[in-house]
């Protein structure tokens, strides 16, 4: 019986952030750690669904890094990075095509809906939302870097997204968009492709699903978790060095979707169960919200 009362307790809990939350639209970004561990990424979409189900509209943003690199070894292609982004060439576009905007998106809506959601493929085989143009970088000395078909998300159809979202589905998103000039496909950074979704829904909350727990004082200490942040407090941590090599573009990209409307942006452990609802229907969460400042 106590066990009883104390899953009523956990549900009545989460009762207030189902109420204010419901109708909202939540963008998740799946990364690398999720994706490549089948037992975190089946209780991740599970969460998804349970988010759907009780009135929430999520929408699923992705990468799939891990298993580009993979494929491009089995086709004898060594991956290169320049300024932490892959150089994508002709033949490592249709690859990464293949990989990511078919096989990993559709593998996700076929296992979203074998455990009783119902989600929908946003990929170049049916309806395409993303659009951009090739991204432009420059060395320390000014100089352009070409990284070929790579880009960065310029607009967003929303009407799509929205839709789906009205009409009970899960859009499931690769990280790819086409150039509406040229009409090539290009390979997009997942995290600004979240962002960008996240900016164009006007979404309530963007979550990142990480390999760790969030922003800490202390990198190495996983018990120095900070749970809540303000730009201040962040951009001052990013100043001292407490926030530190490939943590500053992840919360750089944070403070830019705050600044663009998105009320809060988490960081969380992907590869804790169900870490999703317990972040979201929580009072104290499992990782770090970056919110907007408190107005004076």
């Amino acid at each position: 019986m106590e066990d009883a009362i104390q899953k009523a307790d956990v549900l009545i809990e989460a009762l207030g952030w189902i109420r204010q939350f419901r109708d909202k639209v939540t963008v998740i970004k799946l990364g690398g750690s999720v994706l490549e561990n089948p037992d975190a990424l089946r209780h991740i979409l599970i969460d998804i669904v349970f988010l759907e189900t009780v009135g929430m509209r999520p929408v699923v943003i992705h990468g799939g890094g891990a298993a580009i690199s993979r494929a491009m070894q089995e086709a004898g292609i060594q991956p290169q990075f320049v300024m932490g982004r892959r150089v994508t060439d002709q033949k490592t576009v249709e690859i990464v095509e293949e990989i990511l905007a078919y096989q990993t998106n559709e593998a996700l809506v076929a296992e979203i809906e074998r455990i009783g959601g119902r989600a929908m493929s946003l990929n170049f085989r049916s309806t395409n939302v993303l659009f951009g143009e090739k991204l432009q970088l420059q060395d320390p000395q000014g100089n352009p870097v070409s990284l070929g078909f790579v880009g960065h998300v310029t607009s967003v159809d929303r009407a799509v997204i929205e839709n789906l979202c009205y009409a009970g589905q899960v859009p499931v998103i690769p990280s790819m968009c086409i150039d509406r000039q040229s009409g090539e496909k290009l390979n997009v950074n997942a995290d600004t492709a979240a962002t960008a979704v996240a900016q164009s829904l006007g979404a309530e909350k963007l979550v990142f699903l990480s390999d760790v727990n969030g922003v800490r004082r202390h990198k190495d200490d996983p018990d120095s978790l900070i749970d809540s942040l303000t730009p201040t407090e962040a951009r001052a941590m990013i100043a001292s060095g407490q926030i530190e090599s490939g943590m500053i573009p992840k919360v750089e990209a944070c403070l830019e979707t705050l600044d663009r409307g998105v009320s809060k942006v988490h960081i969380i452990d992907g590869r804790l169960r169900h870490s999703l609802l317990l972040e979201i229907y929580t009072n104290r969460g499992v990782g770090t919200q970056i919110l907007r400042e408190p107005r004076s």
